[in-house]
């Protein structure tokens, strides 16, 4: 009798199983994927040794920083600076910003440098942390460097470089930059731009460093401000600032301390008031600094930073990865796993 039980409770077992099987195939067939992940088996969380991944770091014949990211016709486009000081340099040495495009997160096809702190007519150097955005049918990357006669900081100022394409060539949008250490409310090290499009279409641009987080509304042509520079109260923030929206929440991430680790907070408005929820990705051995974006890509998430973990790399020798995004039951982000896999490829349907 025990034996006969243990059986039924065994075949109720697989029937139900195989009618799940039969329940997912039928869905496929016929389309019917909403409230479903349907990523492919190469993007599942342990994808098999047969699946191909990105690896990290991303690019690995030169030292890349900064990341900001731009999904554009079912293309990711990734803006970065680059390092080029030498081994045991002390400083910061960046000239110019390049653009990695990809369709399926594995392979990835480098456009080289496509704008410099030279196109800029009142810049002198540093070509530090950007963002570029597409909106009004062109391409706008934010850029810091900095000026040639305007300081009363640290003498950064932020320029606009637009495009109609998302790789170039670009050309200074205005002639002369938009924030400087003389803009009213500006903050000591005019840093880390990034531009952020709402659903009702206004503009905004935060930036910040040092402790200091600003922003302000940006009119209709992209280069003039639209009110005045606001100031944002955020926990533990030091730098590198960079928004999101999910599901009604306004996801407000950045460096935090220094060295740096990656804290957010969130908002039910892009004016706050917002909430810290904590720390998404740890220090960076051998790198003080810690600039995170983050960009959801054909349904995932992504968590593109940078470390020193190339062979000759350090804290002005850094390099470009990316690993997946996740997020709880309420709607919160989980801690990143840092990985030197990075993230499995995305399988096309015409690659099925």
């Amino acid at each position: 009798m025990k034996q006969t039980i243990e059986t039924m409770k065994m075949n109720i077992h697989y029937f139900s199983f195989y009618r799940l099987i039969l329940i997912a195939g039928f869905l496929s067939v016929f389309g019917i994927t909403d409230g479903f992940s349907q990523p492919s088996k190469c993007e599942k969380n342990n994808p098999s040794s047969a699946c191909k991944t990105s690896g990290n770091p991303l690019i690995k014949d030169m030292f890349t920083a900064d990341p900001s990211a731009l999904v554009y016709n079912d293309t990711l486009f990734i803006y970065t600076g680059s390092d080029k000081s030498p081994v045991g340099q002390k400083f910061f040495s960046m000239s110019n910003w390049y653009v990695f495009s990809t369709t399926d997160m594995v392979n990835w096809t480098k456009w080289g440098s496509v704008f410099s702190f030279e196109g800029f007519s009142w810049a002198k150097g540093n070509a530090f942390a950007g963002h570029c955005i597409y909106n009004n049918g062109k391409f706008w990357w934010y850029l810091p460097a900095t000026h040639k006669s305007i300081k009363i900081g640290e003498g950064f100022a932020i320029g606009v470089a637009v495009s109609d394409h998302p790789t170039g060539p670009f050309k200074d949008a205005i002639g002369k930059p938009l924030i400087t250490d003389s803009t009213k409310n500006s903050v000591v090290l005019n840093i880390d731009p990034v531009v952020y499009k709402d659903d009702d279409g206004k503009v905004y641009l935060i930036w910040g460093s040092w402790g200091a987080c600003r922003m302000v509304k940006l009119k209709d042509n992209m280069i003039e401000l639209d009110g005045e520079v606001q100031t944002l109260e955020l926990t533990n923030f030091y730098e590198a600032p960079y928004v999101n929206k999910k599901d009604g929440t306004y996801f407000l991430s950045y460096a935090s301390g220094y060295p740096s680790t990656t804290a957010y907070s969130t908002s039910t408005s892009i004016n706050g008031p917002w909430t810290f929820r904590g720390n998404i990705n740890d220090t960076i051995p051998n790198s003080p600094t810690n600039h995170q974006a983050i960009i959801n890509y054909k349904n995932n998430w992504y968590f593109i930073y940078h470390t020193a973990g190339l062979p000759d790399g350090g804290p002005y020798r850094r390099s470009v990865c990316i690993d997946k995004l996740e997020f709880d039951s309420n709607n919160l982000i989980m801690k990143v796993n840092r990985t030197t896999t990075g993230v499995p490829e995305i399988i096309s349907d015409k690659k099925k």
